[in-house]
Formats: C-alpha cells, sequence, structure tokens
C-alpha cells in the first residue's frame, strides 16, 4: 500500500526543497559576481522571487525564505554583523505584503492584475526594509539610496522569474488551491 504525505509532510518538503535551492542560487550568483564582476556596484538576488513564490505558496512561511536570503547573501559576501542584521531585518519588512494577498485572495492576485505586481511589491519592500534598517542603525540618508540603485537588477530579474513561474502549472499558486485543483481535475 503507498503511504500518502500529510499536508504538513508535503509543506515541509516543499519550503526545505525551495530553501535549499534559494541557498544554491544566491551561492552561484554571489561568487559569479565576484569572479567576473568585481568592483561593479550592481548586485542580483533571487530574494524577492523566490520569496515571492513561497508567500504565494504557503503565505506567511515566506518570511522564513525572506531572512535567509539575507542571511546566504551576507555569508557569501563577507558581510559584517551590521549588514547581517540590515539584510536578514531589511528582507523581512517585505511580510506585510502577505496582509494583501489574504486581503485579495492569492487567486485573484495569483491570475489578475497584480500577478507581477506582487513581486514588484515584495522587492521595494525589501529595498526599503533594509535602508531603513541601515538608517536606525545609524547610515546616512545619502548611503541608503544605493539600497535601491545597486539592487535595480534584481527587481528585473524577480519580474521575469515570476512571469516565467505563473506559466508553470502549480509553481506560482496556493498550493491548497493547486492540491484541491489537481485532485478535482484527477475525479
Amino acid at each position: 500500500m503507498k503511504k500518502q504525505r500529510t499536508w504538513k509532510e508535503y509543506r515541509a518538503i516543499d519550503l526545505a526543497l525551495l530553501a535549499a535551492a534559494l541557498a544554491v542560487f544566491e551561492f552561484i550568483i554571489v561568487r559569479a559576481a565576484n569572479w567576473w564582476f568585481p568592483g561593479q556596484p550592481f548586485t542580483v538576488s533571487l530574494a524577492a522571487a523566490i520569496a515571492s513564490i513561497v508567500y504565494m505558496r504557503w503565505g506567511w512561511w515566506g518570511a522564513i525564505h525572506a531572512a535567509e536570503a539575507g542571511l546566504v547573501f551576507c555569508l557569501f559576501s563577507g558581510a559584517t554583523t551590521q549588514q547581517y542584521i540590515i539584510y536578514c531585518a531589511g528582507n523581512l519588512c517585505s511580510v506585510p505584503a502577505v496582509l494583501l494577498l489574504k486581503r485579495l485572495g492569492a487567486e485573484r492576485v495569483r491570475t489578475g492584475g497584480l500577478s507581477l505586481v506582487f513581486p514588484i511589491l515584495i522587492q521595494l519592500l525589501m529595498q526599503a526594509g533594509r535602508a531603513a534598517v541601515a538608517l536606525l542603525l545609524g547610515a546616512g540618508p545619502a548611503s541608503v539610496v544605493g539600497f535601491f540603485t545597486t539592487d535595480s537588477l534584481s527587481l528585473l530579474f524577480t519580474f521575469v522569474i515570476i512571469w516565467i513561474a505563473r506559466k508553470l502549472d502549480g509553481v506560482y499558486e496556493d498550493q491548497k488551491h493547486y492540491l484541491l485543483r489537481i485532485h478535482a481535475e484527477g475525479e
């Protein structure tokens, strides 16, 4: 007899796989940037793209991936303790976007005009959060502009990744909705 996974097991496996993918891709991006483009003022991160997907799939659980993205980026970049705080806490400033997702409904956001606005909102909240945390830790107003300008390529990458994820069945979809839809199609 084939054992079926429980809802919690399915969620744990999915969250772990997405966390592993985030860590691997952030590592590759940071290493590639340091190898091929040292000294460039621009960075690329998948933080907003992965967090958007996890927020869409699992709601509040995406906060884990938002913080992880900051942690992994700092770890592989050789960051200071202050930078760890800025990136991890700043990325967590994207969590209020889940309220929008809950209020409007994940399915409505996923299929409507907000489907590509939502991940851009996540990116902007992360950037604003990093800037705010940096200001709280004593950075000057002029230096926090860099959180928006140096990460501008990430905005483009986030947009493209979510545009592609929307086209893949079940990737950018609330998983409860997805599993119920798949079950109904199977009957």
